[in-house]
């Protein structure tokens, strides 16, 4: 069994905080984007609301003008008009709205689906351990995929699935196209749990 030196104990608590600091203030972050989103719902509801209420009084006030006597008649043509302009710019801004939600759904599904990849047992198909953590690897354009330390290794893996199956799958193509040691691995809550069968 090999001796650990104390400096590399040190080093490996030191590395457990920092992840530890990490993952808090992600969470933190999450939980300020939850109330962010429940706070621009509410935002949203309550505009739509005024939104809807404004545009049925104007259209009462536009109905209600079009009855008076015909010696208003060019009266009434003003207020037609000023009622289509604020009609256009109630459009405008329910686009804008549905443009907004549009983005936030993107947020929240991201957020769903990180607190699935949390709780749930999902499997990932490992193509490299190193021992030393090579950040050089790890890149923005390679969203699904896995980094995690298993004492004292570093590894990659690629994609997250949902079953067993698909993850099996997925090592077969990586197998034909040179990654000969793939293997299937589940993890829960950020952890492995185990290599499963390479069927």
């Amino acid at each position: 069994m090999p001796f650990i030196e104390e400096s590399d104990l040190l080093d490996l608590h030191k590395d457990i905080d920092k992840a530890q600091i990490i993952n808090e203030r992600l969470l933190d972050q999450i939980k300020y984007k939850n109330k962010e989103l429940r706070k621009n719902k509410i935002q949203r509801n309550v505009f739509a609301g005024i939104t809807g209420l404004l545009a049925v009084f104007i259209l009462a006030f536009t109905s209600f003008s079009a009855g008076l006597s015909s010696n208003r008649f060019s009266r009434q043509d003003t207020n037609l008009l000023v009622s289509i302009d604020s009609l256009d710019a109630v459009k405008t801004r329910i686009d804008n709205l549905k443009a907004q939600n549009d983005e936030l759904s993107l947020v929240k599904e991201f957020y769903l689906a990180k607190q699935f990849l949390e709780k749930e047992t999902v499997y990932s198909v490992q193509v490299q351990s190193f021992v030393d953590n090579n950040l050089t690897l790890a890149s923005d354009a390679l969203t699904n995929t896995l980094f995690a330390k298993a004492n004292p290794y570093y590894s990659y893996s690629l994609g997250t699935f949902e079953t067993l199956k698909e993850a099996q799958d997925f090592r077969k193509q990586l197998v034909k196209i040179g990654f000969d040691d793939a293997f299937v691995a589940s993890y829960k809550d950020g952890q492995r749990l185990k290599i499963e069968s390479p069927n």
